[in-house]
């Protein structure tokens, strides 16, 4: 799926006479020493057959049987093609050479992985046995009890003690939000659609300042370890265990997501299957996030950035440098008609207007930022109020920073590839292989930095992974075991139960990449969308309980239900649409009349072909629900989810305005309008369920 910097330049520099004198084998040996791609072991095969072509090569679009309804025409000329079969590289020579992983990349991929053992090695045996000896020395009772109840192995292992420091949490936060999906997905975005979704970069900073001031208090005030105990304080025991079971299936949703795309990559740069490398790399991590626990996550998660951010701000630099710089890339994309604002619309089916960012992506960050266990564990680990401001602060900014990195990206992969495109060319067999092929475009000549970029996608895999493991075990834990444990747990049960949750999570999750392997769609696109089905829901849940006081236990739990059954359906059918191409999107035009090297032509779609569609006038109802954006599921979810509650308070009555204590409702909807003051960070202030009356 991927090409060489010099004699096959995929129409961006090399001129064709030039990659036609030189030979096939010395050209790709030499070239892609130290190369990395993105491409499914199964998608390579297939991509591969036949003697000297592709399979058909299609425009890229959001379907796998449609292609844009615009594309740029093409011209082919099959004796053309004929005279110089024998001289041209083929697809298939490029894609089978590229299957190569230097000495040094190796070095580099395998430091990685080390450097995050050893971290977890530390804080789950050194560092531990020097607390237990700290511990030792100092006498009973006063500051030394306080201190033995935070070295207390739950909220050692989960929140890391309540002793985090800002800026490592804040980078922790960085990394478990950016996974390879964002990584990969984002520059996608750009290249195949244009510059619309950019605008997410202001809707980040409106849905960090909304979760800071709604959501986030009441859970900073209550120091809960588990997001949802909330619930069983606001209602009672069953919304809490649904609310866990939601969060639950959410993550073993979007984890095998996370694991499969990195896994891509080292299959085409390596030749091994994805299901050798996925468990061999994900051992690392679960041996890291058992032991280690949240500090070893978090350290991790700092050396992780550090390798995300450097690999992609190397990329961006020597790319932009050999296209001729920052001008031609922003030239060519603007001639391309790239570079636009969101459509301003209110047609809800549009797939990335304004509407849809303002609503829909702040809705969906907003519940990211400020509902999800794996961002509050993250805010439960620090001090203080103040330190969690400043986090707060530092993780909308550097998320910023990284996803304007990721956007320029798909900028300068047009501008790479603007005259030969390697998704036309079936150079790259899926969308979200066009950032790799880019490594592969610019950093042949310095080797290890293909391994760097490997390791950092691989970095942002094994930073959600811990992540969520470590937050799952925190709700199977607090949720889940002992609620229904007659007898408290001893300190060596917590120990291994929590271990042993973390090992069965990682497993899962890494077996469930099976099914990912089956499903089609961008990756960003349909983790959003199949997400929704239960982040819908707990939005619902979240905003019944926080800003709702008139909604009570049974309200609550029929308005997430008739929401999750919703969001199972439109997400199902619309997945189902886009698989068999009833729903596709337009993309922006592209071109191969620069490609120098030899690709099936016959199959390409002409550019007058003729797309069926529906108009919207003639969609049904449900029709109409289910090609609506995905960028509004989350939303949808969330508000079908608090007007069943609603209504439902018809059947089942309503709370009075003295029912709930003011501290378990947002801010915004107390009778006192104190935010964060109440905060009293001492370990004996945490408030336990059971203490609800």
């Amino acid at each position: 799926m991927s090409t060489t910097a010099d004699p096959v330049a995929l129409g961006v520099k090399s001129p064709v006479e030039e990659a036609l004198v030189v030979k096939t084998t010395t050209t790709v040996a030499n070239a892609i020493a130290k190369t990395v791609a993105v491409i499914s072991s199964t998608v390579s095969s297939s991509s591969t057959t036949g003697a000297t072509s592709t399979p058909t090569p299609t425009f890229s679009s959001s379907t796998t049987s449609t292609s844009t309804p615009t594309p740029t025409p093409i011209q082919s000329s099959s004796p053309t093609l004929e005279n110089a079969g024998e001289e041209k590289l083929s697809v298939k020579d490029l894609s089978q050479a590229l299957q190569h992983f230097g000495i040094v990349d190796y070095m580099v991929f395998i430091a990685m992985l080390a450097v995050c053992a050893v971290i977890g090695f530390y804080f789950g045996f050194i560092e531990k046995k020097q607390k237990k000896q700290k511990l030792a020395d100092k006498d009973g009772g006063g500051a030394a009890g306080v201190e033995e109840r935070r070295g207390s192995e739950a909220l050692d292992y989960l929140v890391g003690g309540r002793q985090m420091k800002v800026f490592p949490v804040a980078l922790s936060l960085v990394a478990s939000f950016v996974s390879g999906i964002s990584l990969l997905g984002t520059s996608t975005e750009i290249y195949v659609y244009g510059t619309q979704y950019a605008f997410i970069l202001v809707t980040l900073a409106i849905s960090g300042a909304i979760s800071w001031y709604i959501f986030l208090p009441v859970f900073c005030n209550l120091q809960l370890t588990s997001t949802y105990e909330y619930f069983e304080l606001r209602f009672n025991k069953s919304v809490r265990l649904l609310g866990s079971a939601f969060f639950t299936v959410a993550n073993l949703i979007w984890l095998p997501i996370v694991i499969y795309v990195p896994a891509l990559a080292f299959n085409q740069v390596t030749g091994i299957n994805i299901h050798i490398i996925t468990p061999i790399v994900c051992l690392v991590c679960i041996f890291y996030t058992t032991a280690g626990g949240l500090k070893a996550v978090v350290w991790t998660d700092v050396i992780q950035t550090v390798i995300m951010i450097g690999a992609v701000v190397f990329v961006i630099i020597k790319g932009t440098y050999d296209v001729g710089g920052l001008g031609v890339v922003i030239q060519r994309n603007f001639d391309s008609g790239r570079i636009e604002w969101p459509e301003f619309t209110f047609d809800p089916k549009v797939r990335m207007s304004m509407l849809a960012l303002v609503v829909g992506s702040v809705g969906h960050n907003t519940y990211q930022f400020g509902c999800n266990q794996m961002m509050t564990q993250r805010y439960m680990s620090l001090p203080g109020v103040k330190q969690m401001a400043h986090t707060s602060f530092i993780f909308v900014f550097g998320l910023i920073l990284l996803y304007g990195l990721c956007i320029y990206n798909g900028l300068l992969l047009y501008a790479t590839y603007f005259d030969c495109d390697p998704l036309t060319t079936k150079l790259a067999a899926a969308k979200d292989q066009l950032v790799p092929l880019l490594v592969v475009q610019s950093m042949t000549s310095f080797p290890g930095v293909p391994g760097m970029f490997v390791a950092g996608v691989f970095s942002a895999a094994l930073s959600s992974l811990s992540t969520g493991m470590n937050s799952l075990a925190a709700v199977f834990l607090e949720d889940y075991i002992r609620p229904l444990r007659k007898k408290p747990l001893t300190e060596h049960q917590t120990a291994v139960t929590m271990r042993v949750c973390t090992v069965i999570i990682g497993v899962v999750s890494v077996a469930l990449v099976f099914v990912v392997e089956r499903m089609g769609s961008h990756v960003m696109q349909l983790a959003i969308t199949i997400g929704s089905v239960v982040q819908g829901p707990l939005l619902a849940l979240f905003s019944m309980g926080l800003l709702c006081p008139s909604i009570n236990s049974k309200s609550a739990i029929v308005g997430s239900l008739v929401s999750f059954f919703f969001m199972g359906w439109l997400s199902l059918s619309a997945q189902v649409a886009i698989n068999s191409g009833e729903i596709y999107s337009e993309t922006k035009p592209v071109s191969i009349d620069g490609c120098d090297y030899e690709f099936d032509r016959s199959l390409v779609t002409p550019a007058n072909a003729t797309f069926l569609s529906e108009e919207s006038a003639n969609l049904s109802f449900a029709e109409q629900l289910y090609h609506i954006s995905f960028m509004f599921y989350t939303v949808m979810g969330g508000t079908v989810g608090v007007i069943v509650g609603h209504l439902a308070g018809f059947i089942f009555g309503r709370n009075e305005r003295g029912d709930v204590e003011d501290e378990l409702l947002s801010p915004c909807t107390r009778r006192s309008k104190s935010m964060y003051s109440s905060v009293n960070l001492n370990e004996n202030s945490i408030k336990s369920p059971n203490e609800k009356s």
